[in-house]
C-alpha cells in the first residue's frame, strides 16, 4: 500500500517576525525619516536651499569637514598599527589593550567628553599647564578633534585585526625571506589584503565623526560660527524654532548616512567575492 503523506501546515511565525520587524523598523527609522524630508522640503525646493547656503550653516559644514580630514587620518594611522601589534604579536597586555579599543562602544560619548574637561578643562589635570602655554583646548577646536578621535577610533583597527588574523603571515614572511623590506612586505602585500577591511573601517570612522553629537557638545560650547559641527546646528537651531534650517541640515545628516551604507554594502559584497 502506498503511504500518503499529509500537506505541511504553513508556519505564520515567519510571516510574524517579518511583520514585527517591518513594523518596528517603521516606528524608529521608515517614518521619522520620511519626515525629516518632508519638514525640510514643507515650503519647496526654495527655502531648502536658501538655508542651505546660509552663512551659519555652511561654517558648521566646514567645522565638521576639517574634523573629519584631520581625525579620520589620524585613526587610520592608530588602527592600522594597533592591529597589526594584536594581530602579528603576543605580548602582556594584548588582551587589556583590546579591551581599551572598545571602550568608545561601551562608554556614553558625553562621559568621553566629560572626561576631556575634566583632563584638559581650565582645573583640569593638565589645565593649568595648557593656559600657562596659552593653549585652549576645552570650548576650542583642538577639544573638538580629541572628543571625534576617541569615539571613532576602534573602527579601523576593529575591522582590520580580523583580516590579518585570517590571512596569516606566511605571505609576509615569504617577501621577507625573499629580500624585502618592512615597507615593501606592506605596501605589496599586507596592504592588498587588509584593503576592503580597512576601506570598511574608514567608511564608518568618517560617519561617526560627521555625525557625533554627544563629545563634541560637551567639550566645544556650540559657539556659533567658532564651535559650531553640523550635529550641533541642528540641535541649535532647533531650539531657536528655526525648524525649516534644522531640518535642512538633517537632510544633510540623513544624505550622508544613506551613502554611508551604499559604499558599505559595496565594500562588503566586494570582500565577499574576493574571498
Amino acid at each position: 500500500m502506498k503511504k500518503t503523506t499529509a500537506p505541511l501546515k504553513k508556519s505564520w511565525v515567519p510571516t510574524i517576525f517579518i511583520g514585527i520587524t517591518l513594523l518596528y523598523l517603521s516606528l524608529i527609522v521608515y517614518i521619522p525619516a520620511f519626515n525629516v524630508f518632508a519638514q525640510a522640503f514643507r515650503k519647496g525646493a526654495g527655502p531648502f536651499f536658501e538655508n542651505m547656503t546660509h552663512p551659519v550653516f555652511l561654517d558648521a559644514v566646514r567645522l565638521t569637514v576639517l574634523l573629519a580630514l584631520i581625525a579620520v587620518p589620524i585613526n587610520i594611522v592608530f588602527g592600522l598599527c594597533a592591529a597589526w601589534a594584536i594581530a602579528r604579536h603576543k605580548f602582556p597586555g594584548r588582551a587589556f589593550l583590546l579591551s581599551v579599543l572598545d571602550l568608545p562602544f561601551s562608554i556614553s560619548p558625553v562621559v568621553a567628553g566629560l572626561m576631556l574637561v575634566l583632563l584638559y578643562g581650565r582645573n583640569g589635570w593638565f589645565g593649568s599647564a595648557l593656559e600657562a602655554v596659552n593653549i585652549k583646548v576645552i570650548f576650542a577646536f583642538p577639544g573638538m578633534l580629541l572628543a571625534s578621535m576617541f569615539v571613532s577610533m576602534p573602527f579601523v583597527a576593529r575591522e582590520v585585526i580580523p583580516i590579518l588574523e585570517e590571512t596569516g603571515a606566511d605571505q609576509e614572511e615569504a617577501a621577507k625571506t625573499l629580500g624585502a623590506s618592512e615597507w615593501q612586505t606592506f605596501w605589496h602585500i599586507t596592504l592588498p589584503n587588509i584593503r576592503f577591511g580597512l576601506l570598511y573601517g574608514v567608511i564608518l570612522t568618517n560617519a561617526r565623526v560627521m555625525g557625533e553629537f554627544g563629545a563634541v557638545s560637551v567639550v566645544s560650547g556650540n559657539i556659533t560660527r567658532r564651535t559650531q559641527t553640523l550635529s550641533l546646528y541642528v540641535e541649535d537651531t532647533y531650539r531657536e524654532y528655526l525648524t525649516e534650517a534644522a531640518y535642512s541640515a538633517a537632510v544633510l545628516l540623513a544624505c550622508l548616512a544613506v551613502v554611508t551604507l551604499v559604499v558599505k554594502e559595496i565594500v562588503e559584497r566586494r570582500t565577499h567575492q574576493d574571498g
